[in-house]
């Protein structure tokens, strides 16, 4: 009985023993919780995200500060409250140290209170409305902003003998944010805006807006629409032949998306956009990158929103190593602020007083090179921020 009661108390502080090291171990991974996407109409924005996210962590390992990085992705087919419920259950039942993706601006504000209730960083790769980091302390963003894109554009046009423009956006943030944007900076410089039309962001149907625009016979077009959102868009652009009325056909770059590009025809030829990333940017970092990310992703182009996904996993990283692995999310935050590399899209830095993104913005116009679209940058404007 002696002998019995001796190897059940073996049994017992080895079982104790094997459940300390499992939760040891458990201790030891750090979960990214990845909300994208994945479904939808902006599931092509998901798809590069998720994209460029792997590729990062396929080429910089697995373990950051002596921690295993988990990376879990939920898709919120595009939907506000999906969104929100699946933040909250990554924070309550997995245990993420990391919220991160968010493909559209609604998508992101409503996880903003999640992140500052529960104190944990999140990680902005798209959504683009200035006013985002703002709604939360936990906020810090890798993507970009509309009015950051959208200026340069508005400068370009009023050196470049564009006198009257119509503006075209989707109707919501970023939409708005790129509105405003161009009609103060064009106006500024002399210019003027003739009217500002805006497209559902669900489901649009742009005829009646071009139809309008054309009527008005400004010296250009400026567009705005989501990243997927493009193709369509300059479809309905050229079945009512602006270009031959003589209107020129300008905007952000999320309109001459590198992923969609191609599908969209040579009657895109020409056309001027001014964006933070293109496939064709011409630099030794960016060159292997866009070799990595088509070999990885049978041939896809990446996009803007790779690289958002990329460089948002690169601040992740960089984070930890400064925390040596201490997943406080406050202490994460505060590590983020500052942080400075070189990108596939150039240099860029995480401000530290905004929490939001300082890159170049280029001024690009799509060429055919070697058979294929490109939107080729031939201007640099340096260090724009995101947000003041």
């Amino acid at each position: 009985m002696f002998r019995r009661q001796i190897l059940k108390s073996i049994g017992v502080a080895g079982l104790a023993l094997a459940t300390g090291i499992s939760a040891a171990s458990a201790q030891e991974v750090v979960k990214v919780g990845l909300i994208l996407p994945m479904t939808g109409p902006s599931a092509s924005t998901g798809r590069q995200i998720e994209a460029g996210a792997r590729l990062w962590m396929a080429q910089n390992g697995t373990i950051v500060a002596g921690k295993k990085i988990e990376l879990i992705i939920k898709d919120d087919t595009g939907a506000a409250d999906q969104s929100k419920r699946l933040a909250t259950e990554l924070v309550v039942n997995d245990k993420v140290a990391f919220l991160a993706g968010f493909g559209l601006t609604p998508l992101a504000l409503a996880v903003g209170p999640v992140a500052s209730q529960a104190k944990v960083p999140a990680v902005i790769m798209a959504a683009g409305t200035s006013t985002i980091v703002a709604s939360s302390p936990y906020f810090v963003r890798t993507s970009f902003t509309l009015p950051q894109n959208t200026a340069p554009m508005a400068q370009w046009s009023a050196a470049n003998n564009i006198k009257t423009v119509v503006t075209l956006v989707s109707d919501y943030g970023p939409g708005l944010d790129s509105e405003k944007a161009f009609k103060a900076e064009f106006e500024a410089k002399g210019g003027k805006v003739l009217d500002t039309l805006r497209a559902p962001l669900m489901n649009p149907e742009f005829a009646a807006f071009l139809q309008k625009a054309k009527d008005l016979k400004p010296d250009a077009l400026f567009l705005f629409v989501p990243s997927g959102q493009g193709a369509s868009l300059m479809k309905q652009v050229g079945e009512r032949e602006l270009a031959k009325a003589g209107i020129k056909i300008i905007g952000t770059g999320d309109v001459t998306d590198d992923d969609q590009l191609n599908g969209m025809g040579d009657a895109l030829i020409g056309m001027i956009t001014s964006h933070n990333y293109s496939a064709a940017h011409d630099s030794p970092e960016n060159k292997a990158y866009v070799a990595a990310f088509l070999k990885a992703n049978n041939n896809m182009r990446p996009n803007f929103m790779s690289v958002g996904g990329f460089d948002g996993m690169a601040a992740i990283y960089k984070a930890l190593e400064k925390t040596k692995g201490d997943t406080d999310g406050t202490k994460l935050v505060e590590a983020m602020k500052g942080l400075a590399w070189v990108s596939p899209r150039g240099p860029m830095s995480i401000d530290a007083t905004t929490r939001d993104i300082t890159q170049n913005v280029y001024v690009r116009e799509v060429k055919k090179v070697d058979g294929q679209l490109y939107n080729v940058e031939f201007a640099t404007i340096a260090n724009v921020k995101g947000s003041n």
